[in-house]
């Protein structure tokens, strides 16, 4: 605690919520586990995003240079230090989803905002072989409890293309709603894209959402 004009207020840690492990919770998939990025993923990680180029580039952010390049092994050291700075500045959790103890896709809270906003995006993707087991519902609700807890956060947002309808549904279960439609709002597979506006915040999980998925049947605690 620090005082200020006879007035007591806590103090934050540097990166509060990060790092961390959580769950695991049971799928229909399997066991999904939620832990920091580490830089011995490199090898799987590359496996899995060059095997799944037709999988994932048409809903993500268009980056320089060809995916082959960005997605080989040698591009994840780098990628990985960018990350653990940001995490280590309190910018960003940046986290693997394992399934069974797999790899199975990141997903990462960026863009923190502190202050008296408290807010960030929440951002993921999951292995093709993986799509419809529940792993990626899991994992959003995992880590937003946790940036609504440990993280000391109050709103997450996440951006969709409309065409998107996996990513819809993952939002949606997880227990976020669509707020609106940001026009031409990223540059995705080369052309400026529509997407849609989810959101939640503190408030609105109540027990959380993982107790939301474990009493609906999604879930179960592993």
């Amino acid at each position: 605690m620090n005082a200020v004009s006879g007035v007591s207020y806590p103090v934050e840690s540097r990166h509060p919520g990060w790092p961390a492990r959580l769950g695991p919770l049971r799928v229909p998939a399997g066991e999904v586990a939620i832990r920091p990025v580490r830089l011995r993923d490199a090898g799987e990680w590359s496996r899995i995003r060059l095997r799944d180029r037709a999988h994932l580039e048409m809903w993500e952010p268009t980056g320089v240079g060809p995916w082959p390049e960005r997605n080989a092994f040698w591009s994840w050291p780098s990628q990985w230090a960018a990350l653990r700075s940001l995490a280590r500045r309190g910018q960003c959790l940046p986290f693997t989803i394992t399934l069974d103890g797999r790899l199975a896709g990141q997903i990462t809270v960026g863009n923190v905002i502190r202050a008296s906003l408290r807010s960030a995006w929440i951002g993921y993707w999951v292995s093709s072989d993986v799509v419809r087991g529940g792993v990626a519902t899991a994992a959003v609700a995992l880590v937003t409890d946790h940036a609504f807890g440990p993280a000391g956060l109050h709103r997450l947002e996440a951006t969709v293309r409309p065409e998107n309808g996996a990513s819809l549904r993952v939002l949606t279960k997880a227990g976020y709603r669509q707020e609106g439609l940001f026009e031409r709002y990223l540059d995705v597979a080369g052309a400026w894209r529509d997407h849609y506006c989810f959101a939640v915040t503190r408030e609105e999980t109540g027990a959380g959402l993982v107790s939301r998925l474990v009493a609906a049947g999604r879930a179960d605690y592993a």
